[in-house]
């Protein structure tokens, strides 16, 4: 049976990938066998290495440093889409003193490493006279700026990616273009990019890990400080592990409440309903 897009595959082509996907497996299971193997000959599963994480204090500070990883996360996602917002208008804006700007704006700060943006913000800002600057801001302001720039871009993607019929109708019947921005166009863009919102998100909880460069104590932070314990034989692979761990975790976590929002937004807002009837009878 034929598609537009591709030919069903035949009795042998789905041997072939039965045999593929064999032989892929085999071979992800023997490298991590391999390296389980490495571990166990380094002596990184000895008590000694371990010892360290059973130990209350060293539990009360891994929870801290959790706590100071979802505190830069969370205010830093929520300033991320806000900023995104806020750059999608300037970006749309048929005035071009202000998308113009924006533009400029968005690819600046697109373009620069976000390591980079860190470090100028902790260690370049306070000989300037900003001496208010700290870990938790220069990590929060630099996660913002970056995320900030691409989520504005995901955002008109998506908005551009929606038909223009669509805006053209909601203009005929009398809508503003605020009014059409946030009552037809944005609502449909953000349940289209989600899953896409939902990965920049997650970029956005891994790359807290960077904070340890500014001193910021989070879970790298902690990790490469525990990992570092001559007493303990410097557990740098089990502290690795356990921080890699609570980081995998959260992001499935994250991944798991995106879903269910995702699910929960394609039913769509009641308040949008009668808008979208107006537009389908205006088109």
């Amino acid at each position: 049976m034929s598609n537009v897009l591709f030919d069903a595959p035949g009795p042998r082509a789905r041997v072939r990938h039965r045999y593929i996907g064999a032989i892929t497996l085999v071979a992800v299971v023997a490298i991590f066998a391999f390296i389980l193997l490495r571990f166990v000959e380094t002596g990184q599963f000895t008590a000694e290495k371990w010892e360290l994480f059973t130990i209350p204090f060293v539990h009360a500070k891994i929870l801290e440093a959790t706590i100071a990883t979802l505190q830069a996360f969370g205010l830093a996602a929520v300033l991320s889409l806000i900023l995104g917002l806020l750059l999608l208008v300037g970006r749309v804006s048929k005035h071009r003193w202000i998308s113009v700007p924006t533009y400029l704006f968005v690819e600046l700060f697109r373009a620069i490493p976000l390591l980079i943006l860190m470090m100028i913000m902790y260690y370049g800002l306070p000989p300037l006279g900003f001496s208010f600057v700290t870990p938790f801001i220069a990590v929060v302001t630099g996660l913002t700026l970056y995320n900030g720039s691409v989520l504005s871009e995901v955002f008109r993607a998506g908005i551009e990616s929606l038909p223009k019929g669509q805006a053209e109708a909601a203009y005929a019947i009398g809508m503003s273009k605020t009014q059409v921005m946030r009552m037809i166009l944005l609502p449909q863009a953000l349940r289209a990019m989600a899953p896409v919102i939902v990965s920049q998100l997650v970029v956005v909880l891994k790359d807290t890990a960077l904070g340890f460069i500014v001193t910021y104590q989070e879970l790298l932070y902690l990790a490469k400080f525990y990992g570092a314990q001559p007493n303990y034989g410097s557990p740098i692979i089990p502290s690795t592990i356990v921080m890699a761990a609570i980081y995998i975790s959260l992001c499935l976590l994250l991944a798991g409440v995106a879903k269910y929002i995702e699910v929960r937004t394609k039913r769509g807002p009641a308040k949008n309903i009668r808008a979208q009837q107006l537009v389908n009878e205006a088109a």
